[in-house]
């Protein structure tokens, strides 16, 4: 009977697909990064910012769900949103409905700067990611990422959905 508090070491073929992960988590976020910056000036993580903000009502979202989608610290996103702001590309404002809540809504010139940078943003994404993959990949990829989302994000925070529409965010055999 195994010890049930030794290590579960991994098997040769779950640390060579661990590996695999590990270099695509390092390598992709840098590659997109060196695109968003050459070609528009903005930061993987403020390009991330504009454009959740921009997908929701009226081009705007509370400050705390802002940072539950980005995955960030209200410190974090609070430098941040203040740079975009700087830039004329969102305003913050009181909720009208919440008197403890800040709205983070996006200018016309965030808008213009979300949807010029959104094509070569896509087509970067596009050329790394889903290029080299069949669409059976894809399907498999999609389906590998929500179960591993299960897990480190069992509330569905970063995809911005409740419960109620998880199954509609699922991809369709």
């Amino acid at each position: 009977m195994p010890d049930p508090s030794a290590p579960r070491w991994l098997t040769d073929d779950e640390r060579a697909a661990w590996l695999r992960l590990m270099a695509v988590t390092m390598l992709l976020p840098s590659r997109l990064e060196t695109e968003l910056k050459r070609d528009t000036g903005l930061s993987h993580f403020e390009y991330y910012v504009l454009a959740m903000i921009s997908e929701s009502p009226n081009r705007s979202l509370a400050l705390t769900e802002v940072a539950s989608r980005v995955n960030a610290s209200l410190s974090r996103l609070s430098h941040v949103i203040g740079r975009l702001e700087d830039q004329g590309l969102l305003r913050r404002s009181p909720s009208p409905t919440d008197a403890r809540a800040s709205l983070a809504t996006l200018t016309d010139d965030g808008w213009a700067k979300v949807v010029a940078s959104a094509p070569g943003h896509v087509e970067e994404v596009r050329t790394l990611v889903f290029d080299p993959l069949s669409p059976a990949q894809v399907a498999q990829l999609s389906e590998i990422c929500g179960a591993l989302l299960g897990t480190l994000d069992p509330e569905h925070r970063l995809l911005g959905l409740g419960a109620q529409d998880v199954s509609a965010a699922k991809p369709t055999q």
